[in-house]
């Protein structure tokens, strides 16, 4: 079974890849994370950004120059 996704919604796909990639890339997490990110946004399109959104890596909340 072969699913395409074409149109507006594919173009949409692609920019929230792109974005979360390029989070991705923002962020503090170790080589082999963002590697690993990575590779599941690429192969898993909707479902991994959709995994991403929910359990990436995320800045760290508060005061940046606290210690």
């Amino acid at each position: 079974m072969r699913i395409e996704i074409t149109g507006i919604f594919g173009f949409i796909i692609v920019i929230a890849d792109v974005w979360a990639i390029v989070n991705v890339c923002q962020s503090d997490v170790t080589t082999g994370k963002k590697v690993a990110w990575i590779v599941g946004i690429l192969i898993f399109p909707v479902i991994g950004f959709l995994v991403w959104w929910l359990a990436g890596p995320r800045e760290k909340s508060g005061d940046a120059r606290t210690p």
